[in-house]
């Protein structure tokens, strides 16, 4: 029986695989040369992007080829934007600005079959990179946003005045933060006297739920108006009216609410901009009121770090951290203490990282009467023998240094340090000074450049990049400065310089405002 089915089975497919060969319609396969489309293409918003490509020899007719255009944006989303469904693209560019792939696709309708060509295309908006440039205008100081633009090379005055954000006034700050900190879809920070807002990733657009006040976990009796935002490892930190509020921004973003107790303190809190791999973090904070150094480490709260205190002064602070059996370690013996009793008078965040310990400095100016001082402190990683690529220890006292002897130091109004080299600058009228903090002895000044007559500094920065592929422009020396009512922007080049800037000179930009802060606006996906 096993036989006899067997031997059915193989007449019948026998029989199958005859009849089958006669089924089959045979053509040749045109297939198309695709050319003329640019590997890279880059496209401003609301331009138009023409493209014909060549596709060889023979016709491709439209009854019996398919075509597509389309775009994938180059993020976590991966959206898919349909072009055309033409052989040819004239497209009014309607993506957001950010990355893309751009794939041309030629597909037979009768088989399937189809042939793509894959380029890279880049959308930009006029204010999608370069210099953001925050001024203050007219008598009653209203804040106004001046761009200098990468993409098209232009000056573009007060991008904000059409986004249909409410006239605020005496600014203070222009910054963008990433990851966690903030919305992506809003990313930038202005603060004034009269209240911060954040502003939109597309053409600097406004909505009312912007405004800082939305993002208050607590009600705090007055509009909120900080002079900084301050980036936090786990999460971003202000100074206002008194007090001190943090947001926890280690899963999702989160609101802010005050740290505990009451502090009047400096606009500038002291946090580690190098590394993120940190468990327990720690911020500076100075109380301005008492006149002490303070850190705040939200992550004491832990049973792992025994239920400690968030908040304490820095020397007990010190001293808690010696005491922890888990505790990290106490880098550095370049003060004995922490000061008290001095006045504030700067303060500033760096990734100068001298050891490569995985810790900026974080430099303070001090004074107590004539007598001018610079401490540099360092925060990593407060619990010990837990290291994910963090630091090796808890606090560094990494530098002190008397400004005393530096040429009219009391009259300084802008200070800057360097993220490159042990440097400290800072600004009398308009001229600029450079002390390097590693000499021996009473530190001492020389002048690097004074501007034009009448002209006066007012932006002394480094701005620091996001992208890391720009870390060399961390060290360019960046220069705001007015006559009267007109403000120049000037960029000094800091690496090949060596961060000596008396022999370099400056890329220029003019047609400014009364320059208030100036920071660095990069493209973003």
């Amino acid at each position: 029986m096993k036989k006899i089915i067997y031997t059915l089975l193989c007449s019948m497919l026998f029989v199958a695989c005859a009849e089958d060969l006669g089924n089959y319609d045979y053509h040749d396969l045109v297939e198309p040369e695709i050319t003329g489309i640019d590997e890279n293409i880059a496209v401003l918003t609301y331009s138009r992007l023409q493209i014909t490509p060549d596709l060889g020899e023979n016709e491709f007719p439209s009854e019996e080829y398919a075509f597509e255009w389309k775009a994938i944006a180059n993020n976590e989303t991966e959206e898919v934007t349909v072009l055309a469904d033409t052989r040819d693209l004239d497209y009014e560019v309607k993506l957001l600005p950010g990355s893309y792939k751009m794939i041309y696709r030629v597909k037979e309708r009768s088989t399937g079959i189809f042939w793509q060509v894959i380029s890279n295309l880049v959308v930009s908006e006029a204010t999608s990179e370069g210099w953001m440039v925050l001024c203050k205008e007219g008598n009653d100081n209203r804040a106004r946003l001046d761009m200098i633009s990468k993409v098209t090379e232009q000056t573009i005055t007060d991008v904000l005045k059409d986004t249909g954000m409410p006239d605020m006034h005496n600014p203070y700050k222009i910054s963008w933060m990433t990851g966690n900190l903030v919305d992506p879809e809003s990313p930038f920070y202005l603060t004034t006297a009269e209240g911060a807002t954040r502003l939109g990733r597309n053409g600097f657009q406004w909505k009312e739920e912007y405004k800082l006040d939305y993002e208050m976990g607590s009600q705090t009796g007055r509009v909120p108006a900080p002079q900084v935002i301050n980036p936090f490892t786990i999460g971003k930190l202000f100074a206002d009216n008194g007090k001190v509020y943090f947001a926890d921004c280690l899963v999702f973003t989160g609101l802010f609410g005050e740290i505990g107790e009451s502090m009047p303190a400096g606009p500038v809190i002291g946090t580690n901009l190098v590394n993120d791999m940190i468990m327990v973090p720690m911020a500076i904070i100075y109380n301005t009121e008492e006149k002490e150094f303070y850190g705040y480490a939200p992550g004491l709260r832990d049973p792992v770090m025994g239920n400690s205190k968030p908040l304490h002064k820095m020397n007990d602070m010190v001293r808690l951290i010696k005491s922890l059996s888990n505790g990290g370690e106490i880098a550095g013996d370049a003060f004995e203490e922490f000061p008290t009793g001095r006045d504030y008078v700067w303060m500033e965040n760096t990734t100068y990282d001298p050891n490569k310990t995985g810790t900026g400095i974080t430099y303070a100016v001090l004074k107590q009467g004539e007598k001018y001082e610079v401490y540099g402190m360092q925060t990593g990683e407060l619990l010990g023998g837990l290291q994910f690529g963090g630091p090796a220890f808890a606090i560094g006292e990494a530098y002190y240094g008397d400004l005393s002897g530096c040429t009219n130091i009391a009259q300084a109004t802008q200070f800057a340090f360097s993220s490159l080299n042990a440097y400290m600058y800072y600004a009398v009228g308009g001229t600029v000074y450079r002390v390097d903090l590693q000499q021996e002895g009473a530190l001492t000044a020389e002048p690097q450049f004074t501007l034009p007559m009448g002209e006066v500094v007012r932006v002394l920065k480094f701005n620091i990049h996001k992208d890391r592929d720009l870390y060399l422009q961390d060290y360019n020396l960046v220069v705001g400065s007015t006559l009267g009512e007109n403000g120049k922007l000037r960029i000094y080049e800091g690496f090949k310089s060596g961060g000596d800037f008396s022999k370099v000179k400056p890329v220029v930009y003019t047609g400014l405002g009364n320059i208030v802060d100036v920071c660095y606006r990069e493209m973003l996906d």
